[in-house]
């Protein structure tokens, strides 16, 4: 076993028994969260090597990134979550290999999506990114639309061709009442993502959570936690 794979084992150790953990103090089961391991900055052949380890769900902030790794791992048992801020140039190439679309905030955004998967002919998951911190109207800090929006945009991507709504997906706010607050920031996502449920009962999947705070998004409930330094060790500086 090389060093780096050595390493990537024991730190999925790790964060499997901070989740087992996690889940046993909340009184729910292990199987009810999903480990999202967030690949940004690092190569390829660590997402091979963690496909080997038996991660199926990596995760990316970056198309630039995303595009020619995806590619390189064409054939791993992997579904890719693209989870950054997507502005509507990148749409085709993310839909060319992202399985689940976590940043939808915005109506332009979700017609964009809409028209790449169709061309691609592939069916997109989409969540759509709660931003805690924002008012009404507006769009938060690191992405994501206000609480008011969530009904509106939900609505759109359930009849938008090519996708399929999923669910809710939230960052931690730096800003607003919930900054330094992540579980009752998880807390009140669960509460939005209740509401969407009862008009669009398949959307249950709720990401929330990174290396730091993944303890309190599984007490919230959290369907998916999105962990990469936990996993990779602490990233090296992009430039």
């Amino acid at each position: 076993m090389t060093d780096r794979k050595t390493q990537l084992t024991s730190n999925l150790v790790k964060v499997e028994e901070r989740i087992a953990s996690a889940c046993a103090a909340a009184g729910r089961k292990r199987t009810e969260v999903t480990l999202i391991v967030v690949t940004k900055t690092y190569p390829a052949s660590d997402v091979r090597l963690l496909a080997e380890l038996g991660v199926r769900h990596v995760a990316e902030n970056r198309d630039q990134d995303a595009a020619p790794k995806a590619a390189a791992c064409a054939g791993l048992p992997l579904d890719w979550h693209f989870v950054g801020q997507l502005q509507t140039n990148k749409v085709r190439s993310v839909a060319s290999y992202a399985d689940v679309v976590q940043s939808i905030d915005r109506a332009k955004l979700v017609s964009a999506l809409s028209v790449a998967a169709v061309r691609a002919e592939r069916e997109i998951g989409c969540l759509i990114q709660v931003a805690l911190d924002a008012e009404s109207g507006e769009r938060g800090a690191r992405g994501g639309v206000g609480p008011d929006g969530i009904g509106e945009l939900a609505a759109l991507v359930a009849e938008s061709p090519g996708l399929r709504l999923d669910g809710l997906m939230t960052v931690a706010p730096l800003a607003g009442p919930y900054a330094g607050r992540q579980q009752a920031a998880f807390e009140r996502l669960m509460g939005f993502s209740s509401r969407l449920r009862a008009d669009h009962p398949a959307a249950n999947m709720v990401s929330a959570g990174m290396s730091a705070d993944l303890e309190e998004a599984v007490a919230a409930g959290a369907t998916h936690v999105r962990v990469g330094t936990a996993v990779l060790g602490v990233r090296p500086r992009l430039g």
